[in-house]
């Protein structure tokens, strides 16, 4: 009772220890049960409480303390401590968690007790629970204090026993205690990869990924092509809740110790033909800069990935890189070209290729990105095989009334390029250059650590209204992008900079997707800027925060200011002017939606002037798509300079939420290249949400014709 008393005023009042060291040091010496254990205990908690009572223990208690555990350990049976054939459990783990805390970081206190250690570990059965238990303090005890070499493999070696247990606790035990043991002695880890790799498939999931985390530390240069192979086989028929973490290991695993680069493919390839649906996008984006510098590469990549996507045509990553390769390479797995003595040639014809993208866009109709990339590598074979243009011509004319703005803008731009363009069609169309892969990497790593800040910022506050992606990050909004209508070019609305922002994305103009002038927020495109990365490029209507900025932009009750038309060079891609004739002045106009977002959903409608066919009346609605009550509204509009514009002003500032009423506007435009140049604008629209300032532009190009 005294000691048990003693315990609870050290816990309470740290600096009255020095008072119990004495007592405690020589109580160590008794012979009942009951009192070593709580005498063991307050010999714990004076090391706690006072570095002077620990080295005073150190030096009075190591002896006592191997006695006790000695004598436990080779008793004879005694009923009145005996729990399933060995003598007192409770003791044997106070006495070892006591010699833990005094040999951690003493080399003398850690080598007289090496001896009772290897002992308790030799003779304690791992067939009964309190025996584990043990086995489990004297293996913590071992890894924690200087022990020996011998010992930390013995103490390995019981950790190994462990992980062929049927109780799933203790196997859980034994993988958390070999990730610690990874930092002191690899190679006897090491001996138990076999057993470990097993544990990657029990059916426990806590022990899968703790599994999967330990083969992941224990992979190096010498045992990573076989731990890989065993994990990829792994993959075809591991539970699909498992998928996503065991292909971001393997993808990991890949990537650092990938110097063999046609290793390198090969596991890639694997990974995305049996989990493409679970690979990141840095993952494939990662294996598309490789293959675009591989240039000795390239033919087996496209051919292996071609024959993949007949097998697996169902992984979305697979089918997005194979309709890069198809499209950058088509020729090569047509032709056989770049064979490696490692491969067996392939019979694929040119309308074999066509097919393969084809069906990939058939059978991504909802994937954006996915259909994307397909419309531009069907532009790219239409100059690769030429015989397929016709009917690649006639696939890609299937999207001119897509519900997506972008993919319908893309399909009527590039038939323009296969129907009217063949002489620059091939100059166009060239492969995407080499990336630099270093540089890419490098984005990679800061936009990692990008990411892992703007987690920690978004769990506390995310603006409202930003673009969210899967990891949680706030993805600032893109810049607005390059005009391919020649939108008063010369004067590009300056935009507003985000108040987080994010490493600019190094495939954007690989993948022609989401292509941003990578300019500072601001300034003004760089020269190199060209329309064909407009056209290449696939992407959203940016989403800006922040008040509106000046700009050409018209606001309500303005006209815009431009100079009398004057002949201009005609765009290569805008194409000689229609001689189809103009709908007369009677002519009915349908109603087009505009612009739609998550947040809005812009409705023009048309009138014309009797006489007047230069001039266009158009009643502009605004609906609210969210359930918060927009204020501040604020509707701007510019156009080419060969238009007039005049904009009235709105009905309202405030639009109710959730559809229930919307605001209208009117403005009048007058095209001075009627019948010669079709009318396009670029809108943006201010509000505010709860207070906040928010910003939405985007263009408009399917006005209907004759206006």
């Amino acid at each position: 009772m005294a000691a048990l008393c003693s315990i609870r005023i050290v816990r309470k009042v740290p600096d009255l220890a020095e008072n119990f060291m004495g007592s405690a040091a020589e109580n160590i010496k008794e012979k009942h049960h009951g009192v070593l254990i709580s005498v063991v205990q307050l010999c714990t908690e004076l090391c706690k409480a006072s570095k002077e009572a620990l080295e005073y223990l150190r030096k009075h208690c190591v002896e006592g303390l191997v006695r006790i555990l000695r004598d436990v350990t080779n008793s004879s049976y005694a009923p009145e401590y005996d729990i399933a054939g060995i003598t007192d459990p409770f003791l044997h783990i106070r006495v070892l968690r006591l010699m833990r805390t005094l040999g951690q970081g003493d080399a003398d206190c850690s080598e007289y007790v090496n001896d009772i250690l290897a002992q308790v570990a030799t003779k304690t059965e791992s067939n009964k629970n309190a025996g584990n238990a043990i086995l489990y303090e004297c293996v913590e005890t071992i890894m924690s204090i200087e022990a020996t070499s011998g010992l930390r493999v013995l103490a390995i070696n019981i950790l190994g026993r462990f992980l062929s247990n049927r109780d799933n606790n203790i196997r859980y035990v034994a993988l958390n205690m070999l990730m610690r043991a990874m930092a002191v002695d690899t190679q006897a880890v090491q001996r138990h990869r076999a057993t470990i790799l097993e544990c990657v498939k029990d059916a426990d999931v806590s022990i899968r990924k703790r599994a999967l985390e330990l083969v992941y530390l224990l992979i190096n240069d010498t045992n990573v092509k076989p731990l890989t192979k065993e994990l990829v086989d792994y993959l075809e028929v591991s539970d699909e809740d498992f998928k996503e973490d065991l292909t971001a290991k393997i993808c990991s695993i890949v990537e650092k110790f990938s110097e063999d680069k046609l290793w390198y493919l090969d596991q890639m390839f694997k990974v995305l033909s049996l989990a493409g649906n679970f690979v990141k996008d840095d993952v494939w984006h990662a294996l598309i800069v490789l293959i675009s510098n591989a240039s000795e590469l390239q033919g087996y990549s496209v051919r292996s990935l071609y024959k993949a996507l007949q097998a697996y045509g169902a992984q979305e990553s697979l089918v997005r890189v194979a309709v890069w390769c198809i499209g950058e390479y088509g020729e090569m797995v047509v032709n056989n070209i770049n064979m490696l003595d490692v491969e067996e040639p392939v019979t694929v014809t040119e309308s074999d290729a066509v097919d393969a993208v084809e069906l990939a866009l058939k059978r991504y109709s909802v994937d954006v990105t996915t259909r994307a990339m397909c419309l531009v590598a069907l532009l790219k074979l239409s100059s690769r095989f030429p015989p397929t243009s016709e009917r690649i011509q006639e696939i890609v004319v299937q999207n001119k009334g897509n519900t997506v703005l972008e993919l319908q803008q893309r399909s009527i731009e590039f038939n323009s390029i296969i129907q009217r363009h063949q002489s620059i069609k091939s100059s166009l169309l060239e492969r995407m250059p080499v990336l630099d892969e270093a540089s890419y990497l490098m984005k990679r790593a800061a936009s990692s650590q990008a990411t892992v800040s703007l987690t920690k910022s978004a769990t506390t506050a995310t603006p409202a209204g930003s673009l969210k992606i899967p990891n949680g990050v706030v993805k600032p909004p893109a810049a607005p992008l390059p005009d391919l209508l020649d939108l008063n070019s010369d004067d590009v609305p300056v935009t507003t900079s985000a108040t987080t922002t994010a490493p600019d994305n190094f495939l954007q103009d690989l993948l022609g997707i989401d292509l941003t002038n990578s300019s500072t927020a601001g300034g003004a495109p760089s020269a190199t800027t060209d329309i064909l990365m407009d056209l290449l490029s696939i992407g959203s209507f940016p989403v800006q925060n922040g008040p509106p900025t000046t700009s050409n932009f018209i606001t309500p009750g303005q006209v815009t200011k431009h100079a009398p038309a004057t002949p201009q060079v005609m765009d290569l891609l805008d194409g000689l002017p229609s001689s189809t004739p103009l709908p007369d002045e009677n002519t009915a106009y349908p109603s087009i939606t505009a612009f739609q977002s998550a947040t809005l959903k812009i409705t023009f409608s048309f009138k014309k002037q009797p006489g007047k066919p230069q001039e266009t009346t158009m009643h502009v609605s605004f609906t609210n798509l969210t359930s918060v009550a927009l204020t501040d509204f604020m509707f701007q509009a510019a156009v080419p300079k060969f238009i007039q514009l005049r904009l009235d002003p709105a009905s309202s500032s405030i639009l109710p939420a959730s559809g229930n009423g919307s605001v209208t506007q009117s403005l009048s435009v007058t095209n001075n290249q009627h019948g010669q140049k079709p009318l396009a604008m670029r809108i943006r629209i201010s509000y505010k949400v709860n207070g906040e300032d928010r910003l939405e532009q985007g263009q408009i190009s399917n006005f209907p014709a004759g206006l």
